[in-house]
């Protein structure tokens, strides 16, 4: 075990954990809106581990939707996961099965942002440590996360917006990455389409979007 590389990997996830918090906690507060249990909402947590499409499954099993379209939309959401597993698996292509199912449980927007720039700016870097370090450590604080928003249930006033951290998240990953013009446009236009796209059904605003910008990206590249 590379523990430098784990620590880094861990010190590099911190600073996210500002937005990723109160997400989990958001998350935390639908499954009790939604009516599960504590174990239930941790369950989910836990098996699904993609606050995205909980939130979104959430909303669709306390509207009372079948199952078949709870399992759809969540699916549909996370999508992009393909992509980013196209994008980050030639860095781990030397491992087992196994430890690439490990690794592709943990697989979250934060956790491939800042490791595929990790691996960019610095390529003698324990690969596999390293993104254990942020990836797991941001599952174990969104677990607690979840957790705190089922204890405190609906007590959290609305006024204070803490679902609005999520996309600040969002914000504080994109920007650095903006380095030169196929990176830009990929993100203008994607960014641009799934908000047009926002009421599509199933949220295929979203994929329509991440598609709409990789192909744009391409093109200008």
């Amino acid at each position: 075990m590379d523990t430098g590389a784990f620590r880094r990997g861990v010190r590099d996830m911190t600073p996210l954990l500002i937005g990723i918090a109160p997400f989990g906690a958001v998350a935390g507060i639908a499954a009790i809106n939604a009516g599960l249990s504590l174990l239930q909402a941790l369950g989910m947590s836990v098996i699904v581990f993609a606050g995205a499409a909980q939130l979104a499954a959430l909303e669709l099993i306390n509207q009372g939707a079948p199952m078949s379209v709870v399992v759809v939309t969540a699916v549909v959401i996370n999508l992009r996961m393909l992509m980013y597993s196209a994008s980050i698996a030639p860095h781990f292509q030397s491992y087992g099965a196994r430890v690439k199912a490990g690794l592709a449980y943990l697989l979250t927007d934060q956790a491939y942002a800042i490791s595929v720039a990790s691996y960019r700016s610095d390529r003698s870097v324990d690969r596999k440590w390293y993104y254990l370090g942020a990836a797991a450590f941001m599952w174990f604080v969104w677990q607690l996360a979840t957790v705190g928003g089922v204890v405190l249930g609906a007590s959290i006033p609305e006024s204070w917006g803490v679902s609005f951290a999520v996309p600040l998240v969002f914000l504080a990953l994109l920007v650095p990455e903006l380095s030169d013009r196929p990176r830009t446009v990929a993100a203008l236009v994607g960014g641009g389409v799934a908000v047009v796209g926002a009421g599509w059904p199933l949220n295929l605003g979203l994929l329509g979007g991440a598609l709409a910008g990789v192909a744009a990206g391409v093109v200008v590249d």
